[in-house]
């Protein structure tokens, strides 16, 4: 009890001597279904989709201030389109999430630094609908969207410094997620990249 008491404590002293950060990163996703029914693939090919991306999280240092430990919460579009002559499908769905994350910053300039991330997103749909050939279903109850996705995240990002309180950035990110409470034959996955522009605020400068 006494060495996690302590360890506690280790951790909020250098959480409080570096600069902490409030962050929003808000952008572009672009997302693969990888659908199977009994191991195989769906006939019809399936098709990227488009949505957006939100993720607002709060970073404290865990070494030096260099590394910092991120968590957030994310609202994700996993969006995707298929057809062939005879059908035409489209799905479109938003997953709310909790994201941790560990990240490396590496100073260029005064200016510039290069920001590389890396974590676990856990979500759940809270919307989900498919329109196939203009009939709409809810995929809300469906058990290969619903219950719990656990995705494994990564992220790049430019960093331009505006002030000793802020800075933006620009990244690309990659999301793998697959649904780990479906017990069915039919599985689902998205494999989803991310173009992100982000805003950041320091506090405890």
């Amino acid at each position: 009890m006494r060495k996690k008491l302590l360890f506690f404590l280790t951790i909020l002293f250098i959480s409080n001597s570096f600069a902490q950060e409030l962050y929003l990163n808000m952008g572009n996703n672009f997302t693969k279904y990888e659908f199977e029914t009994n191991g195989q693939s769906m006939s019809t090919k399936l098709q990227s989709g488009t949505g957006t991306t939100y993720e607002i999280g709060y970073a404290i240092p865990i070494r030096n201030k260099d590394f910092m430990y991120s968590f957030a919460v994310t609202l994700n579009n996993f969006n995707a389109v298929a057809g062939n002559a005879a059908n035409s499908y489209e799905w479109n769905t938003k997953y709310l999430g909790a994201q941790s994350s560990i990240q490396y910053n590496h100073k260029i300039s005064s200016f510039f630094s290069l920001t590389a991330k890396g974590g676990i997103n856990l979500s759940t749909i809270i919307y989900g609908k498919q329109n196939t050939d203009g009939e709409i279903f809810d995929l809300i109850k469906q058990k290969e969207f619903s219950g719990l996705f656990v995705g494994a995240s990564g992220s790049i990002h430019t960093n331009y410094k505006l002030n000793n309180v802020g800075f933006i950035s620009l990244g690309y990110g990659y999301l793998y997620s697959i649904n780990t409470s479906n017990n069915t034959n039919e599985k689902l996955a998205f494999k989803t990249n991310q173009i992100l522009l982000g805003i950041h605020f320091t506090i405890n400068h």
